[in-house]
């Protein structure tokens, strides 16, 4: 069968990449790849082993430089698009194409890959956010642009990885094709997964370090009593090997670990999660290398995709793609 070309943007460590691999099997051949994170890309090149060179900063890659594609994946960081900057240029008659209503964001590098390159679909992840900022407006103008300018039949969602994960994961997803189909959220189905001990290591392979130490637990402690006493939810989460899932693994976990806490039991202070064990509650294999320092790999994982939701979502798009 016939090879599905695909361009990797904003690709991290390659969360979606992975999972449209899982989904796409053989067919599957990535062209092109662009991250500008230099921690990011080490742990990308330590786990694919591609026969090109990363492209760093997609602002400044020239659309023609991408090879066609069948298939684009871009996990873009959400930014506030300029409302006032496009009243004013309709205001003076001047034409607001898709690249002065985007200008200045990130997704304005995606859509102008996705109109020079005409792929036949694409996958893109963002926060959940995304589809209530500045009331809504922000996602309009994405839709928008996907839809009227660009011409893509698109779907969107926001999953909870919960469902794949052992982990409240809860993101935007966009899917759109050239050519309409029946592609459609509730054919993403979801897939058993264990409880927090399925992605624990032996409690006697942790090292000292990440347990946590008198001076940070007591002020963890003291922290969350003074906002329970205000009325707010704000506080570490703990959790032992038997609960369902935890809270939402964030970009700033190498700071203190409070947002997931394993429970050692009574008389012991909690311990974070090592890396590997980040690695797993996002669904990436321990085959999956890391090659960074614990502060980076902590930010990676945090900032990347539970794969098991993008397998998911691949296997509802493989029968429209390229069939």
């Amino acid at each position: 069968m016939s090879k599905i070309r695909i361009a990797d943007l904003f690709a991290g460590i390659g969360g979606i990449r992975m999972g449209m691999q899982q989904a796409l099997g053989d067919r599957a051949e990535v062209v092109y790849t662009s991250e500008w994170n230099k921690f990011s890309v080490e742990t990308y090149t330590a786990n694919w082993h591609d026969d090109f060179a990363i492209a760093g900063d997609i602002t400044k890659v020239d659309a023609a430089a991408v090879p066609d594609i069948d298939l684009l994946l871009a996990g873009f960081p959400c930014q506030p698009f300029s409302i006032a900057g496009v009243s004013k240029k309709n205001s003076l008659g001047r034409p607001t194409g898709f690249a002065d209503k985007t200008q200045g964001t990130l997704f304005f590098d995606v859509a102008r890959i996705l109109k020079a390159k005409q792929p036949q679909a694409f996958l893109l992840e963002n926060v959940k956010n995304l589809l209530s900022h500045d009331h809504g407006r922000t996602f309009k103008i994405i839709y928008n642009v996907l839809t009227e300018d660009l011409g893509y039949h698109v779907s969107y969602a926001v999953v909870d990885a919960v469902n794949f994960v052992p982990q409240h994961r809860e993101r935007t997803y966009i899917v759109g094709f050239k050519t309409p189909n029946d592609f459609r959220f509730d054919k993403v189905h979801s897939t058993k997964h264990g409880n927090v001990g399925s992605i624990l290591q032996k409690e006697d392979q942790i090292p000292q370090k990440y347990i946590l130490s008198d001076k940070l637990w007591t002020y963890l402690k003291k922290y969350a009593a003074k906002h329970k006493a205000a009325g707010n939810g704000f506080g570490y989460g703990l959790v032992t090997a038997c609960t369902d899932h935890t809270r939402t693994l964030s970009a700033r976990y190498y700071k203190d670990g409070s947002e997931i806490l394993i429970d050692r039991g009574a008389g012991k202070n909690p311990r974070r999660l090592t890396p590997r064990e980040c690695a797993r509650l996002m669904g990436f294999p321990d085959s999956f290398m890391i090659p960074v320092s614990d502060t980076q790999a902590y930010k990676q994982f945090g900032n990347s995709v539970a794969v098991p939701v993008i397998a998911a979502i691949g296997k509802a798009m493989k029968p429209y793609l390229l069939s």
